[in-house]
């Protein structure tokens, strides 16, 4: 008798679409599983053998052939345990067949019979959601995540007796209720009225927020560039919710998520340290596994002391800043992973930070200096857009008591600018200013007489390239929107072609 049964395997942070079809015909017993399985999906005969046995089914004495279809896509993990052995149950005929339609089924079994949380569970059920799956049967340990999409009913499971009194009817498993989640802008511990001085610094983040620009700080130690990195997400607009199924999907995969916080409502913030490989930047092993720059996807990739990352480790950005997702061949396939991210980026001046402080003497040959900036390749400061100087606090702005704008002030005006992007590329994929396409910028971005002059004698000057005369732009639109102005002026390019401090400095 065959049965088949709706499952799914992980593919990058997706998860795509598999059959299992057991059948039981006569013959010699034995235990076979073919379609491409991989260590752990081989190992699942011998976990449901036992599982079956210790929980009292069974199984006449037949030739067991399961097919994980389509057969040429590899499948990896212990999810298919529990589609296997309710497969073998309902061709030995325990179970009707017809009862399994419609229902996706996903979960590891123990030897007890006992089924263990799977990671991913997120994917599973967008995938579960996408084929028209009316449920989702999983482990309760991954119902509280799997339930956040209310079109699909989420089934938990503690074992595989649960599972099997659902199919025949004895007891039907109460489905999982629809998580709440609360839209949350970002943690309430940290706010950008706490940052002392640095208006300028301040100005160039606002920029930012309300673009979705990369930016560079570049300033000695203790200026507080680390502070002001780290409250940017505080004047970013809160995720949408298909955003947010977005970023937790990456998070899902690498087991990150949990009962207590199944979905990731908050912009991420990642700060890999700068001894992080390529692989662990962007992702890598076998299979592909997502790494920092999609965990940071719709959030902020922050980067400590730049030039002490590894170039080549750098230098895998360009992909992700320029397309917004990274690709990760390897001889068993390609993923494709999100990357839309926010990079912010800090670095000192020079090797021992003085560089044109004021406050200390540098102690650097200029040799060191252009050694040390030269660590960051010319295409890689192009593809950022804002580069900004955030000098030492005097000691006057520290102790001064005036109030400073608190990030929710900001971020009112940045949702402002961001309405009006909005109404600007809706019924396109753009997003924001930052993401503008080369035809969107000479749409969007003309210049009248003295912009384009101001704009020519900076690229004479600075010798800019062509990617960052197109950041100007980019810019310049941003500032435009934040002034609530239609059009771009001369005071606007000004500012923009003022955020390009490492094209114009030298040591």
């Amino acid at each position: 008798m065959l049965t088949t049964i709706t499952c799914g395997s992980l593919s990058g942070i997706s998860a795509e679409a598999v059959k299992v079809e057991v059948d039981l015909a006569l013959g010699l017993p034995a235990f076979s599983i073919v379609g491409l399985p991989e260590g752990a999906v081989k190992e699942s005969k011998v976990r449901v053998q036992a599982a079956l046995g210790n929980v009292g089914y069974a199984i006449p004495p037949r030739k067991i052939t399961v097919n994980l279809a389509p057969a040429d896509l590899k499948k990896s993990g212990a999810a298919f345990d529990l589609a296997i052995a309710l497969g073998v149950i309902a061709a030995a005929g325990m179970i009707d067949g017809n009862s399994l339609n419609r229902t996706m089924i996903i979960g590891e079994l123990g030897l007890d019979g006992s089924i263990r949380p799977v990671p991913g569970a997120l994917p599973y059920v967008l995938l579960a959601r996408e084929l028209n799956c009316s449920a989702l049967m999983i482990s309760a340990e991954n119902a509280k995540e799997a339930a956040v999409i209310g079109e699909v009913k989420v089934l938990p499971v503690r074992n595989l007796s649960d599972a099997v009194m659902h199919f025949t009817g004895e007891q039907q498993v109460t489905p999982h209720a629809v998580t709440k989640y609360r839209e949350t802008i970002v943690a309430l511990d940290v706010d950008l009225c706490e940052v002392k001085g640095q208006e300028h610094a301040k100005r160039a983040l606002e920029v930012a927020a309300a673009g979705a620009h990369n930016i560079l700080m570049l300033g000695p130690p203790g200026s507080g560039k680390t502070m002001l990195a780290r409250r940017l997400a505080t004047i970013m607009p809160p995720l949408a919710f298909e955003e947010m199924l977005e970023v937790s999907k990456a998070h899902s995969v690498l087991g990150l998520t949990d009962a207590s916080r199944p979905l990731i409502t908050v912009r991420p913030f990642r700060a890999p340290h700068h001894t992080v490989s390529d692989a662990g930047l962007v992702g890598g092993s076998n299979p592909p596994k997502p790494g920092e720059v999609s965990l940071a996807h719709n959030g902020i990739l922050f980067l400590d002391e730049l030039p002490e990352f590894k170039r080549n480790v750098l230098e895998v950005l360009r992909e992700p800043l320029e397309e917004g997702e990274i690709t990760i061949s390897r001889a068993a396939g390609r993923s494709t992973f999100p990357a839309s991210f926010n990079l912010v980026a800090s670095m000192n001046p020079c090797p021992c930070g003085y560089f044109g402080s004021g406050d200390r003497a540098c102690i650097c040959s200029a040799a060191n200096v252009e050694r040390y900036r030269g660590k960051i390749s010319g295409p890689l400061l192009d593809r950022i857009d804002i580069h900004v100087e955030v000098p030492s606090v005097k000691v006057k702005e520290l102790t001064v008591d005036s109030a400073a704008e608190s990030s929710q002030t900001v971020r009112e005006r940045v949702l402002e600018a961001r309405e009006r992007q909005r109404q600007r590329f809706k019924n396109t994929r753009i997003s924001s200013n930052g993401k503008m396409s080369l035809s969107a910028i000479n749409e969007h971005c003309r210049l009248d007489a003295t912009s384009k002059q101001l704009i020519e004698r900076a690229i004479e000057r600075l010798g800019l390239s062509a990617r960052a005369y197109s950041r100007i732009l980019k810019v310049a639109r941003t500032i435009a929107d934040l002034d609530n102005q239609i059009h771009i002026k001369a005071a606007h390019v000004a500012e923009a072609i003022g955020y390009r401090s490492l094209d114009r400095k030298g040591p």
